[in-house]
């Protein structure tokens, strides 16, 4: 179980773009959802992903002229497809759009679709799904983690129970403890391994950084939001009620893109940046 959840939250990242997700039918039509670049839902549709879908007309016509206009007006760079009964038909079908309808529209010669794990989406469905998006259908919710997942597979699979992702077998038959020990410590050695970005990083993701809780991360988030962001990792310390104990363990899993100190942006711990800029100085370098 260790193993396969660690493959999930360490999948490769699409980064901030827009994507579209599909929750899959077999039968009947599937649920569309678009995010945007931050992970905000923007917009739900529903279609029959199939060339003889439509009705007696066929040939899939609506479901394609609905994937044109979602595409296209909320600027989607993927597609991505949950892995349940119905994606391979699904996957085939956008696929087919997208070869199709590229050389009379440029804007989606560089769309691509992708199919990928929909494990535990219908636990976020029902639990954390429901409480962010409480005017949802479950289907609309498990899209918008599958969308989710590709922008971003450790940012959406923290914010599920580990033990509800269900990637492991026989997983009720052990000890329960022992089995949420040890998923709890893959999911944190996962997140500090990629580190995150004090301006962008989810209460989820943060509350696993080495040093920090539940309650030292939402200061954190709280005077990121009274501040309008941190330009530099020794901000931090000005979080009221941060202790300097945590800001040694964490410091180095932190980053800040685009800050004063390009340092800010690596693994390099700030006890470290002395040493750093002297080898760089040494070397007639930049430490940017």
């Amino acid at each position: 179980f260790q193993e396969n959840l660690r493959d999930l939250l360490l999948g490769y990242p699409a980064g901030p773009i827009a994507v579209l997700g599909v929750d899959p039918s077999h039968r009947a039509e599937s649920t569309l959802v678009v995010i945007d670049e931050a992970g905000k839902f923007q917009a739900a549709a529903t279609a029959q992903l199939s060339e003889s879908g439509d009705g007696a007309g066929g040939n899939g016509a609506r479901a394609r002229a609905l994937l044109r206009e979602l595409i296209l007006r909320h600027n989607v760079r993927a597609v991505a497809v949950g892995h349940a009964p119905g994606a391979r038909e699904a996957d085939l079908f956008v696929r087919a759009f997208l070869r199709d309808e590229k050389a009379g529209e440029p804007r989606l010669e560089n769309v691509s679709s992708t199919v990928v794990s929909e494990a535990g989406a219908s636990g976020y469905a029902l639990r954390l799904g429901k409480e962010e998006f409480p005017e949802l259908d479950p289907s609309a919710r498990r899209a918008v983690t599958i969308a989710r997942r590709l922008q971003d597979p450790l940012g959406a699979l923290v914010r599920i129970e580990p033990d509800g992702i269900g990637v492991g077998q026989y997983h009720h038959e052990v000890d329960q403890k022992k089995l949420r020990e040890r998923l709890r410590a893959t999911v944190m050695s996962c997140v500090n391994r990629v580190g995150a970005d004090l301006n962008t990083v989810s209460l989820e993701v943060l509350q696993n950084i080495a040093g920090l809780n539940e309650r030292l991360a939402k200061r954190v988030l709280e005077f990121r939001q009274a501040s309008g962001g941190f330009t530099s990792r020794s901000q931090i310390k000005d979080v009221p009620g941060f202790p300097a104990w945590a800001f040694e363990q964490s410091a180095g899993f932190l980053r800040v893109c685009g800050g004063s100190n390009p340092l800010d942006r690596t693994g390099v711990h700030p006890e470290s940046y002395p040493v750093v800029e002297s080898m760089a100085a040494s070397l007639g370098v930049s430490t940017g």
